[in-house]
């Protein structure tokens, strides 16, 4: 496909029309194939035409291999992205067994392709490892803490020196009790960069134990303090892949079409569900964001469990002195990538091309694409929920006839 059909695909709407959501027939399906492959992409791992998959192919992937677990792939948009790295109309890929969710996005994308579309900002990047370090006494442990971010520079070496992509950008340490907790941060290319960092780590920690001024008593790769695959206040606060921030503004009237509602009944009901994130104890306020992200991870061959950190987000609503309805949500931990783990076999290929997200430096794309379809999912939420059309949706898309 070359580069300049790719961009004709994505900014001209009509080329990119695809049948009503709702629409299950086998002729549904098979139209939206003929939408994507006028567009220049392939699906025929996706429709199941393609070739068998060697099981050789999958060391590296899979231990004990039998077979596939067998989940739909929905497609919605196009959805008009506006980021510094995601420009124009994308159809979205979304693996799911969940009715209705495919079609909510739907929604919400031609809503917001009449208000301009979805802005987009990465902030902060970067992929931690936390090792610890036990020592004898409190005065060993204050010693060492205080001597390791001195190395810095040679361990960036180290870790340099082990891999063409990853690179040390900053050493932390906190002393709890007499451990020290180390924080060590990374950046990773286009790789999600669990593993990565992981190498990298160990790589590092050995070139510690050669050289510190105390011997540890004890020590931990990973001491569950860089929040790996869990919602932590910390990472909340600072970053873990990806930090974005998606924003939409939707005018008044749009919303009482769309949604039945006035924009204002939408901002008091996030105010609403503020209050009960706070009396929840949840890890940040949002409302549905895991169901974008576990159908885009499984689309596009990402490590699923990390969407139980990815997930953890602040979504915010207000009404604007205009009238207006504004809708964000920030991610701090979107951790993506599109070289490396799942994202080398078909099926996920397939969907990582129809985003565009294939050649080198498109991990950024990604992760805005996917903070922008989980503002979709925030807004249909939320616009349901005030419209009274949530539970009415789910009975007549989250069933079948008769059950």
């Amino acid at each position: 496909m070359s580069s300049a059909r790719s961009s004709k695909s994505r900014s001209e709407p009509g080329n990119l029309r695809l049948p009503s959501a709702t629409d299950s027939s086998a002729e549904a399906a098979a139209e939206r194939r003929e939408v994507l492959s006028r567009a220049g992409h392939n699906t025929d791992q996706l429709a199941g035409q393609g070739p068998s998959i060697p099981p050789e192919e999958l060391g590296g992937s899979i231990e004990g291999f039998i077979g596939f677990a067998q989940v739909p792939v929905g497609v919605f948009g196009p959805l008009r992205l506006n980021g510094d790295h995601a420009k124009g109309d994308f159809i979205v890929p979304v693996a799911t067994t969940e009715g209705s969710l495919v079609a909510s996005y739907q929604h919400v994308a031609n809503l917001l392709g009449r208000c301009g579309g979805i802005e987009l900002c990465i902030t902060a990047q970067g992929v931690g490892r936390s090792p610890c370090f036990a020592f004898d006494t409190l005065a060993d442990a204050r010693r060492f803490a205080e001597w390791l971010p001195t190395r810095e520079a040679d361990f960036a070496e180290v870790v340099a020196g082990g891999s063409r992509y990853c690179r040390l950008k900053g050493i932390g340490t906190s002393v709890i009790g007499t451990t020290v907790f180390v924080r060590l941060d990374f950046a990773t290319g286009d790789a999600a960069g669990q593993n990565m960092v992981t190498l990298a780590t160990q790589s590092v920690c050995t070139r510690v134990l050669d050289e510190a001024p105390i011997a540890p008593t004890a020590w931990l790769l990973e001491a569950n303090h860089s929040g790996d695959k869990k919602a932590t206040h910390m990472a909340l606060a600072g970053v873990r892949g990806r930090r974005v921030t998606a924003r939409a503004q939707i005018p008044d009237r749009l919303v009482q079409r769309y949604f039945r509602t006035p924009a204002a009944w939408i901002a008091s009901g996030f105010e609403h569900t503020l209050s009960g994130s706070l009396a929840s104890g949840a890890v940040g306020s949002q409302t549905n964001v895991a169901n974008a992200l576990a159908g885009l991870f499984i689309a596009c061959g990402q490590d699923v469990a990390c969407v139980a950190e990815a997930a953890a987000g602040i979504t915010r609503a207000r009404l604007l002195e205009c009238g207006d309805l504004e809708v964000t949500v920030t991610l701090p931990n979107l951790i993506v990538g599109t070289v490396g783990g799942g994202t080398r076999l078909p099926g996920p290929r397939e969907c990582l091309s129809m985003l565009g997200c294939t050649g080198e430096g498109t991990a950024v794309k990604l992760a805005e694409i996917f903070a922008g379809v989980a503002l979709c999912g925030e807004i249909g939420l939320f616009g349901a929920m005030a419209g009274g059309s949530f539970a009415a949706a789910h009975a007549a898309l989250g069933r079948r006839s008769g059950e």
